[in-house]
């Protein structure tokens, strides 16, 4: 579950639309989902990190940022991404864990959120969770543990090279 953090319930950001909240995240992906009902559209959540510091006991303090991607297949998209902190990350696995958290519980609040202002009058879209996780890398290992995590709460998980969510746009943002 989404922890109630001050940084976790601010603002999202936009290249175009500067700082929003939720709800007006959802009413622009909503606008941008009606200006062309029957196109096809992809609605991605991705979640990147970066190491801030160097916490007690060899741990680590993360900055993450999570992006929420609309795009219209052929003709371009939107993003907006929020930066959330976590602490006491000791290893890979918990910054990969915390990363592919933060998607997930993002996802598990945004989506219902979105599904209630859409109500049924809008276009479908393809619904993807990307994880910063690859066939090649000290990531490979993981890649069983998380897409399951996600795809046992529903979702479709894209994982590298497909996982430009968390690997690009994210990741321009920590």
């Amino acid at each position: 579950m989404i922890q109630n953090s001050e940084e976790e319930n601010g603002k999202f950001q936009s290249q175009t639309h500067g700082k929003l909240n939720v709800s007006e995240v959802i009413s622009q992906i909503k606008f941008f989902l009606e200006e062309e009902p029957n196109a096809q559209y992809s609605l991605v959540i991705g979640t990147d990190s970066h190491e801030k510091s160097t916490g007690k006991n060899g741990s680590r303090d993360i900055s993450l940022v999570t992006a929420i991607l609309v795009h219209r297949k052929g003709f371009g998209g939107k993003y907006f991404w929020k930066r959330f902190n976590r602490n006491n990350i000791h290893s890979l696995r918990d910054k990969i864990y915390s990363e592919t958290m933060g998607s997930l519980n993002f996802a598990l609040v945004f989506v219902p959120l979105l599904r209630k202002k859409l109500n049924g009058h809008t276009p479908k879209y393809n619904l993807e969770i990307h994880i910063d996780v690859g066939e090649h890398g000290d990531t490979r290992d993981m890649i069983k543990e998380v897409v399951g995590m996600v795809t046992g709460n529903g979702f479709v998980a894209k994982t590298k090279p497909e996982a430009y969510g968390a690997s690009y746009v994210a990741d321009k943002h920590t």
